[in-house]
């Protein structure tokens, strides 16, 4: 404690970044912890919104298709943008390892896969007829919801 203040005195801490003391590290783990449950609870209560969004944009009017679920996925993005996990990161710089690297994420994993998957139904391999099926099978519900409005 300091003699004049009565306040805890700050130590660094020996990260190699003198900005940061164990008063900082404290209270950035204890946001830290604050902001992954509210991201948790996000989580869960996403997953059911999600899946309600697609099942009602699945049957929306052409040129329509998917707007309540990229709705959902903006106000998702923009809450995970509220939140900021990992802000405080920032006190430091980023070891090698953590430095982010062009192309690197799951979105483009994802893009390749689904490259992959185009390539083989443009050959007319097994998703062809696998999305053929799909395709009709959603097209007669389609047409049925249609009917009953």
């Amino acid at each position: 404690m300091s003699a004049k203040s009565g306040t805890p005195s700050i130590e660094p801490v020996k990260t190699g970044s003198p900005s940061v003391t164990r008063w900082t590290l404290l209270r950035d783990l204890v946001v830290l912890q604050g902001k992954l449950l509210l991201d948790s609870l996000k989580d869960v209560l996403l997953a059911p919104v999600a899946l309600g969004a697609a099942a009602i944009s699945l049957f929306n009017r052409d040129g329509d298709t998917g707007r309540q679920f990229y709705e959902v996925l903006h106000a998702a993005r923009r809450f995970e943008d509220w939140i900021n996990k990992y802000g405080d990161a920032d006190r430091i710089p980023p070891p090698g390892f953590a430095v982010r690297r062009e192309g690197e994420s799951i979105d483009m994993m994802v893009a390749r896969l689904e490259e992959l998957v185009k390539r083989q139904y443009e050959r007319g391999g097994m998703t062809a007829s696998a999305k053929d099926a799909i395709d009709r099978a959603l097209d007669a519900v389609h047409a049925k919801v249609r009917r009953n409005d």
